[in-house]
């Protein structure tokens, strides 16, 4: 199964109580929430897995997400909830490079999202949807993973895979400077990463490590500009093939840094989080396959605090 990530809501961090304050007089669906929920943070089993080269894959899916809102201490909001349902699209093909299996995924998004929030004792509802920024991430397995057409992949066996990718976000999604929440970034996002997948018998494990590189963004609300620092996040997951392309895994994750300023002003919103979630993909036929996943916050300091269900459509040609 190729990994697309389920959704993308960004600018997760609450204004500055100062600016806050500066727009108590515009209406409601402007203020919106006064906050917003991080980018879904990914549990990606099987992400560095080898698999044939020369192969096509599309897939479609579905997201719901919903929950709690935890702001930094010194934002005036309470009772913040969101709930997020998304489609996804991408493609991926994988290649041959220097001799090692590698890929190239291509994701975008649709997001509606409604929720409410109490900002000084007043109640602020709104709902909108719209696209996400668009995302292209590269993976080369340069240990352990020659590049082997299908016909020969069936002969091989895996032991130690290494591997490295890069992802980048183009802020090309629905953004509007007047509105705290946005589908859309208005920002470039680099993910460089590195990931292990180790299979004995019918037991595999992934461990993974990668880190969140922000661009600013000079439009944020009220002409602020928004700068974050990077995001370092760590995975780990224990995947049990039950068959070919059938397989179940536990996952968990552990995400930290960050940290927002808007005018040079800390916003005190430094992350260290955790998720756990469960993934089931099953063959329909040769071509194509269904991948299931849940997984919900386990430690949240500042930021998101959510329950999630996904399901995702492949096809392979």
């Amino acid at each position: 199964m190729i990994s697309i990530r389920g959704f993308a809501i960004t600018d997760r961090q609450l204004i500055r109580p100062d600016i806050i304050c500066m727009v108590k007089t515009r209406p409601l669906f402007t203020l919106l929430l006064v906050c917003s929920p991080c980018a879904a943070q990914d549990l990606e089993p099987r992400s560095y897995t080898n698999i044939p080269i020369g192969m096509h894959f599309l897939a479609a899916g579905v997201v719901h997400s919903e929950g709690n809102l935890s702001p930094a201490p010194s934002a005036p909001i309470k009772n913040a909830n969101l709930s997020i349902n998304a489609a996804v699209i991408g493609y991926a093909h994988t290649f041959d490079l220097s001799g090692s299996s590698s890929k190239v995924d291509l994701s975008t998004t649709r997001v509606c999202y409604q929720g409410s929030a109490e900002f000084n004792g007043q109640q602020l509802n709104a709902d909108r949807c719209g696209y996400g920024d668009p995302s292209i991430r590269v993976t080369w397995n340069f240990f352990g993973a020659p590049a082997l057409q299908a016909k020969d992949f069936s002969q091989w066996q895996q032991g130690v895979v290494v591997g490295a990718s890069m992802q980048v976000s183009v802020p090309m999604g629905s953004y509007d400077g007047d509105k705290l929440l946005n589908a859309g970034s208005n920002r470039w996002v680099f993910r460089p990463g590195i990931g292990m997948s180790h299979k004995l018998g019918r037991w595999y494990y992934d461990v993974i490590a990668s880190v969140r590189l922000y661009g600013d963004n000079d439009d944020f609300f009220n002409d602020t500009k928004l700068e974050q620092k990077p995001q370092f996040t760590l995975q780990g997951h224990l995947i049990y093939n039950i068959s070919r392309g059938h397989w179940i895994s536990l996952n968990g994750n552990l995400f930290f840094g960050g940290e927002t300023s808007k005018d040079k002003i800390n916003s005190l919103d430094k992350q260290r989080n955790s998720r756990f979630g469960i993934t089931y993909s099953f063959p329909v036929n040769a071509q194509h396959s269904v991948k299931l996943y849940a997984n919900t916050g386990v430690v949240t300091q500042v930021g998101n605090d959510f329950d999630t269900l996904g399901a995702l459509w492949q096809y392979r040609f």
